[in-house]
């Protein structure tokens, strides 16, 4: 078993992850970063540099990041994939916005007219919600 190299290199700033958030028409977010927090089918996870290699099926939701200038980028994301490997993590996901992006008007109408039947809608209008929220 090789271990994964420390955090805090020499100088003791935290080690940086480089993030790309890719949706199906275009690329949402990019750039380094010191965390990542998704959910997936299998809970939440956060994520920090020297993270082991993981493949996960995202689950709808926010996905968080922080910058390494400190800034907190959030987007709802709609389905996809996360995948971690050597400090790079990527989020494919099928919709992707972010969280300044979204009219929290619009989504809480869409909520509002979702019917009971239409999980999709309320589940997109739930998730855009959620960013908004956290993008605060």
């Amino acid at each position: 078993m090789v271990a994964a190299a420390p955090p805090f290199p020499q100088g003791g700033r935290v080690a940086d992850l480089h993030v790309e958030l890719v949706a199906a028409d275009r690329t949402v977010w990019s750039g380094e970063a010191s965390m990542v927090i998704a959910r997936t089918l299998e809970g939440d996870l956060g994520i920090l540099a020297g993270h082991a290699p993981l493949l996960g099926v995202l689950a709808n939701g926010p996905v968080q990041i922080r910058s390494t200038d400190g800034d907190s980028v959030v987007a709802a994301v709609l389905g996809g994939f996360l995948s971690v490997a050597d400090d790079r993590v990527s989020i494919l996901a099928e919709v992707a916005e972010l969280a300044e992006e979204i009219d929290e008007a619009a989504a809480r109408h869409d909520l509002e007219q979702a019917d009971a039947d239409d999980e999709t809608t309320t589940l997109r209008a739930q998730a855009r919600l959620r960013a908004v929220e956290l993008g605060r």
